[in-house]
């Protein structure tokens, strides 16, 4: 029997985080002797879809009850974190209540929570709008994990995620060997849990960190709202002040106050495209006591200020931009240092 894979769209979904779910089932009826599945895409009005790569789905109107069989996922990314369509949460808790298994995909799990399938569940995102998420859902357990499953739903993180999850959804369906299979037409090896992280050490591509700078990263990582002095975080560690600061700089290429700094400003700027908070409620959550300091430094590091920053893709923009990675803050410190020793030999 051929089951019905429903992927509800919403404006500027993410292409890749679709293709991971919907590849794996067009495999598997590749490989078998009779489809097992038929994926549908469908959006809230019918109409056609721009992914947030400017390529475009045709999409039909959900049917108005799906079977108890069928699989809906909500595929969302920029701007689902603010999607409100009160219509279209009644239509998947009509949905949830046939029994049907729900799936979120990435910032999807925005919508699950503001139609109440997720309170009081274990759920996640993606990692970057965890804190965000949070924040605004204080009642639903999150987790940093590739995907969660409660009952008759599962939140899928988005990304590659979704290879990993529709290998699971295969298996439990069909069994170990024709997973396998599609495992490796995808190339896709090992096959992850649902348990295992989002993001391999800290998403900053430091692998070579050592252990003991490894370790500060997370104290300051823990501490964002009430930082912590940099003796603290030494004491913490096992070094001395002077040892720590020593190997922090020269494996990450920053101060430990610099790099807390940074850590502090991209959690704000994700509360900010996040979260109905205010400005000054946003700054004293990431740690700062002032709010000059905490718009100076914002816009230093971003190009714009806090209050401007209030979507993760804003509408006059032709496409998305993330500023703040630790490789462009390393730039600008550069850039700094090297224009001061510049004006120093000047005089």
């Amino acid at each position: 029997m051929t089951q019905n894979i429903y992927c509800l769209l919403l404006p500027r979904f993410n292409m890749y985080s679709l293709m991971n779910i919907v590849e794996a089932p067009r495999i598997a009826n590749y490989l078998s002797p009779a489809p097992l599945y038929a994926v549908h895409h469908i959006s809230f009005d019918g109409a056609f879809l721009t992914a947030s790569n400017n390529m475009s789905v045709e999409c039909s109107v959900p049917p108005e009850r799906l079977a108890r069989n069928d699989m809906l996922f909500v595929v969302g990314s920029w701007g689902a974190e603010r999607y409100a369509n009160k219509k279209l949460f009644s239509w998947i808790r009509v949905q949830a209540r046939l029994g049907v298994k729900i799936y979120s995909v990435e910032q999807g799990a925005y919508l699950l929570a503001r139609a109440g399938l997720l309170n009081n569940r274990k759920a996640t995102t993606h990692w970057s709008y965890i804190a965000g998420f949070q924040e605004q859902f204080p009642d639903i357990d999150i987790a940093e994990q590739l995907f969660t499953e409660a009952g008759q739903i599962t939140c899928c993180s988005g990304a590659t995620a979704g290879i990993d999850l529709m290998l699971k959804v295969i298996r439990d369906h069909h069994g170990e060997a024709l997973a396998g299979e599609i495992s490796n037409q995808v190339m896709h090896h090992p096959v992850r849990s649902g348990k295992d992280p989002q993001r391999k050490s800290l998403g900053r591509g430091l692998e070579r960190l050592g252990p003991d700078v490894r370790a500060a990263i997370e104290i300051i990582e823990a501490n964002i709202s009430d930082p912590l002095s940099v003796p603290e975080i030494a004491q913490q560690v096992g070094l001395s002040q002077r040892q720590l600061e020593r190997q922090f700089n020269k494996s990450v290429g920053c101060s430990i106050v610099q790099f807390g700094l940074l850590l502090r400003l991209q959690h704000a700027r994700v509360l900010l495209i996040s979260t109905d908070l205010g400005v000054r409620e946003i700054a004293t959550a990431s740690g700062f006591n002032s709010l000059s300091h905490f718009a100076q430094a914002f816009k230093k590091c971003f190009g714009r200020r806090p209050s401007a920053n209030r979507q993760a893709w804003p509408e006059q923009d032709a496409a998305p931009h993330w500023p703040g990675t630790l490789g462009g803050f390393l730039e600008t410190l550069n850039a700094q240092h090297k224009a001061k020793l510049g004006s120093q030999k000047t005089l």
